[in-house]
């Protein structure tokens, strides 16, 4: 395992150089200057070209990607040349609200999806598995951003039952521990700032959650139908094995090889693609940051924001290989 672990990581290398290559060179294909749009409207053709010089955008593109390789692995992402803040700080402050948001959709599509799967699958070819496939497929097929603006009308707007944007009510205010509100709230044992926290959160996190709630389902589905058709399972019914028993302890656990590897890979596109919820709900993650960012060519922290995404979607896909090992001990990695 531990051969098998350092391997992986040597292989990830190559794969967020590549990353950050290709964030590089399409950032700088975005017309427009950096310089001429901090200085927009009154600065001079003179002073935009001493600031590129400031900011070394004179510079040939390999020696500007060197330099902040450089520095990245130094841990320095530099700083935002709108704000002139250190980027790692703003990651770190906006991240968690990510985290937050991402972790609670990964949680209801978990939640609702492996068990509607399951049941879809042992009820084959039944009005609830025909419904739950249909249910699924227009999961699939809803865009994120129409759905999180019906979600804000129906439910915020009509019936006021949550807010329509932001993490927290103005004004309220508790220890920041994790950065995420629904457990720093918690932890200071504030029930109330924990249930505004949830109300706020509750909306972008269904609207995130759709299109991994629906794949889960699918998958879920698939593998149940795959396992159950197996001998052993045949064997079991045959033994007189009640149902129940077969389905969670025999063949849940062989169907959910796959399902894990779609869980893993939706978090991590849940962290890089909270771009659009964010901005639906001004929810304040690191996608709106990238946003606000890219149309004011703030290109520290559109890589700085990139990099970090890429790691931790690396990592994911690692620790998914090791959970396999868990779910199948069949799985050598040597």
């Amino acid at each position: 395992m531990r051969d098998y672990l350092i391997k992986r990581l040597l292989l990830a290398i190559p794969t967020i150089l590549g990353v950050t290559i290709l964030v590089f060179l399409l950032l700088h294909m975005i017309p427009g200057c950096p310089a001429q749009v901090m200085l927009y409207p009154r600065g001079t053709a003179e002073e935009i070209e001493a600031l590129r010089v400031q900011l070394g955008l004179h510079q040939p593109l390999i020696t500007q990607y060197i330099q902040w390789l450089g520095n990245a692995v130094q841990f320095d992402l530099g700083n935002s040349v709108r704000t002139g803040e250190e980027v790692l700080n703003i990651i770190i402050r906006h991240f968690p609200a990510t985290i937050e948001l991402a972790l609670a959709a990964l949680l209801i599509a978990v939640v609702f999806g492996i068990p509607l799967g399951v049941i879809a699958a042992q009820k084959r070819n039944s009005i609830i598995d025909y419904i739950t496939t249909t249910l699924s497929l227009a999961g699939v097929s809803i865009p994120v951003f129409w759905l999180g603006l019906m979600l804000i009308f129906v439910f915020s707007v009509i019936l006021g039952w949550f807010p329509v944007s932001g993490r927290m009510t103005m004004g309220a205010s508790m220890p920041i521990v994790t950065g995420m509100y629904t457990i720093d709230a918690l932890i200071a044992g504030n029930y109330d700032a924990f249930l505004t926290a949830l109300k706020h959160l509750a909306l972008p996190a269904i609207s995130l959650a759709t299109i991994p709630l629906a794949i889960i389902v699918r998958i879920t589905r698939s593998s149940m139908l795959d396992v159950l058709s197996q001998d052993y399972i045949r064997t079991a019914k045959a033994k007189g094995l009640p149902t129940r028993r077969i389905i969670y302890k025999h063949a849940l656990k062989n169907a959910l090889i796959p399902v894990v590897t779609v869980i893993g890979l939706q978090l991590g596109r849940m962290m890089g693609g909270a771009i659009l919820t964010e901005t639906v709900f001004s929810w304040p993650g690191i996608g709106m940051v990238v946003v606000s960012s890219i149309g004011v060519r703030d290109y520290p922290i559109v890589q700085g924001i990139i990099l970090v995404i890429a790691l931790g979607f690396v990592l994911i896909n690692i620790l998914v290989d090791v959970i396999y090992a868990y779910l199948d001990p069949r799985i050598r990695y040597n």
